[in-house]
């Protein structure tokens, strides 16, 4: 089989991406699975660059419009922008590829996208960028963090200059991928043990027991103790919303916005074979996708049910000992993973999100017991989502108090921005 070009690939990916609104972790997976016969190192490249573009998109567009006065980026043809997007980041992050074969190769995809007659501005603008790379550069955080404008404003009303700052240094590290163990099938050091018989480097995770962190993998489902479910892709930010949760044997578990089911299946796991948890979501992809994990955990105590969260199921009320809402949120803690976040939202549709938490919390706190558990958690660092949804609801629903709340912030790599409120319910 002939290998196809790696470059003409990435093309393709950031065309879906960027000119047709695709999501970064879907397209690159499809990709990905296409081209599973490429070496690691290939799909690496591919993994990289494409994902690279992404993240510093806004850097690369700078440097675009200091070296092209027109046309203007958003003018140049779709194949042409993502040609010199793509090489752009080649040239500026990638120090191992030399910058003449990037623009040789450049010239060449250009061609054969059928614009030939544009070869020669490729050429010029890559050679040129080339030349003056190291006098290049930003006079915004914008540009310097690649990371839009109103999320900057934001931050530093809500943090101050110096945490937002933190933040965006810590969102641009690479992600590590943490994994929690599914103690239910192997032990953490048995597990461990197999990984790195494989070649794979394994971290123990600081504050969670059954939390590693992995790296120096080709994918993940070449690996066989992923696709036997002996461990779950899950950040350590997010395991402690069932491990704060003080889930006991027995316990009936509500997950009412539970999709893809981490989740739900930490908490089934820490009932021990006991009990039940309810993984509820909205659609029927969603739905099934939970049952998928489900299957391949091969745990009994938890089922995969289609609800919309924000309508009253009269059947469940006071019927669960803990809730778990992780609610719909802007994702901007999650950024390092999923870089496209950024692109994809906006103030006016975070405002919205806020206001759908508040319907679902006026909603599902229902189906907690008198002394029960609700567990609020959202994978982002603003304040309208988090703390002040909880000051919201804590006056609305007086029966409830606050028994623990915590703001995690992206941290080098390790840590996704996330956010989780424990109440309990009176008697």
């Amino acid at each position: 089989m002939t290998d196809p070009n790696l470059r003409e690939i990435i093309i393709d990916i950031l065309d879906e991406i960027l000119e047709q609104d695709g999501y970064l972790h879907l397209v690159l997976n499809q990709a990905l699975d296409k081209y599973q016969y490429l070496s690691k190192q290939q799909r690496a490249f591919i993994s990289r660059v494409s994902r690279g573009c992404v993240e510093q998109l806004i850097q690369i567009d700078a440097v675009l419009g200091q070296f092209v006065k027109k046309p203007k980026v958003s003018k140049m043809k779709p194949a042409i922008r993502c040609i010199l997007r793509s090489s752009v980041y080649q040239i500026l992050y990638m120090g191992g590829v030399p910058d003449s074969a990037v623009c040789n190769e450049a010239v060449k995809l250009a061609k054969k996208k059928g614009y030939g007659g544009l070869g020669g501005f490729v050429n010029g603008v890559l050679r040129n960028i080339s030349r003056n790379k190291e006098g290049i550069s930003f006079s915004t955080l914008s540009e310097q963090y690649s990371m839009p404008q109103w999320i900057i404003d934001l931050w530093e009303n809500q943090y101050g200059e110096d945490k937002t700052k933190e933040m965006l240094s810590a969102l641009l590290e690479k992600k590590k991928t943490a994994i929690r163990v599914n103690t239910s099938k192997i032990s953490v050091e048995e597990l461990r043990t197999q990984l790195e018989d494989q070649g794979i480097k394994v971290e123990k995770c600081p504050e969670i027991s059954y939390g590693l962190y992995i790296g120096d993998y080709d994918y993940l489902k070449a690996i066989p103790q992923f696709v036997q479910g002996l461990f779950y892709v899950q950040d350590f930010s997010s395991m402690m919303v069932a491990h704060v949760a003080e889930i006991k044997k027995d316990d009936y578990i509500m997950d009412v916005c539970a999709a893809p089911g981490g989740k739900s299946l930490h908490a089934a796991e820490l009932l021990q074979g006991s009990g039940m948890v309810e993984a509820r979501d909205v659609s029927d992809y969603k739905v099934s996708l939970m049952q998928e994990n489900i299957d391949k955990s091969g745990m009994k105590n938890i089922r995969a049910v289609k609800w919309d969260a924000t309508v009253l199921d009269e059947a469940s009320v006071e019927k669960a000992d803990v809730v778990i809402c992780d609610a719909p949120c802007s994702g901007l803690g999650v950024i390092s993973g999923k870089p496209d976040i950024k692109y994809h939202m906006s103030r006016e549709k975070q405002l919205e999100l806020a206001k759908l938490q508040r319907n679902i919390l006026s909603t599902v706190w229902r189906y907690v017991k008198p002394e029960g558990t609700l567990l609020y958690s959202t994978c982002t660092v603003c304040q309208e989502e988090n703390q002040k949804n909880v000051e919201w609801f804590l006056k609305e629903y007086r029966s409830f108090e606050l028994v623990e709340m915590r703001q995690l912030f992206p941290v080098d790599g390790t840590q996704d921005g996330f956010f989780y409120a424990k109440m309990k319910r009176g008697k």
